[in-house]
């Protein structure tokens, strides 16, 4: 995991803007946002897919890429004061902080396009072009407004409560579980397998469902348990800001039980794919016994 994180921080530095490259503190502030921190669980589990069904790791390192743009993308928006109005973001000051609002904005709105560049250079690597569509459609979908932005739009809504488990499931499916689902759509496509019937396939459907809610749930859990210093970001925002979580509609010892349930039915549905899923098995581990 850690040489794979290595990877995709060389991966991502390459597919950035250059240093100094016009306009160069917009290009600045992309690396800033993107490089030199965060657990890269996308990247991961891109890897760690499409290692199981024999994809390159050239192709491999071009979704890992989309889809850590994406996701760092949607962090610089989210912790602008119009959103969660943070300041501190894996371990340091957040985007906007450093280089203001309005740069910060324009940060991710050029990490979007970008994230498309990197899926669709995947076809320089091997990767069939009718999989390659599939994979920006699949990436498209996963940060739209039926997935990520969508879940991210309820999520604003929900402030104050009113929101019951089914209600808050559905909403942490859009908002983390989508991106996180396509990152194991992306590592499957880098291989040929697209949706279908296979039975791969089916099998890492089941698995995505249940490591994307189980983030979310230890995310939450982590926001009343973790500081600002292991979670390299302002804990306790959640009850403070008056948020519905796994928490605080079911109690801290029955989210952590849920937590331990989705980790055994992700372990569950690899079983179809033997040994070679073993590492997206250690993925669960690492997305529910984490601590920060």
């Amino acid at each position: 995991m850690a040489g794979c994180g290595a990877r995709t921080e060389r991966a991502l530095a390459a597919v950035l803007p250059p240093v100094g490259s016009h306009p160069a503190q917009l290009h600045e502030a992309m690396r800033y946002a993107v490089l030199g921190g965060g657990k890269r669980v996308r990247p991961l589990l891109v890897h760690a897919a499409g290692e199981s069904l024999g994809a390159s790791a050239a192709a491999l390192d071009c979704a890992a890429c989309a889809v850590e743009l994406i996701h760092s993308y949607s962090l610089v928006h989210d912790d602008l004061p119009c959103m969660d109005d943070d300041v501190l973001r894996r371990g340091r000051p957040t985007t906007h902080v450093v280089y203001g609002e309005a740069l910060a904005m324009l940060v991710g709105d050029a990490l979007q396009p970008l994230a498309f560049e990197a899926v669709l250079a995947a076809a320089a690597h091997g990767v069939a072009p009718a999989a390659v569509l599939a994979m920006a459609a699949e990436l498209a979908q996963a940060a739209g407004s039926r997935g990520m932005a969508g879940g991210q739009a309820i999520d604003l809504q929900a402030v104050g409560g009113g929101l019951g488990l089914e209600a808050l499931e559905d909403m942490h499916r859009r908002k983390t579980g989508a991106m996180l689902r396509a990152s194991v759509r992306l590592g499957a496509g880098c291989a040929g397998l697209v949706a279908g019937t296979d039975p791969r396939w089916q099998a890492l459907e089941r698995y995505a469902d249940a490591i994307g809610l189980a983030f979310q749930v230890v995310d939450d859990i982590l926001d009343v348990e973790g500081d600002a210093a292991s979670l390299g970001k302002t804990a306790g925002k959640d009850a403070a800001n008056n948020k519905p979580t796994y928490v605080s509609l079911m109690g801290l010892e029955p989210a952590r039980q849920f937590a331990a349930r989705l980790r055994e039915q992700a372990w569950a549905a690899l079983l179809p794919l033997g040994p070679a899923a073993c590492r997206l098995g250690e993925l669960a581990d690492l997305i529910v016994l984490r601590k920060s």
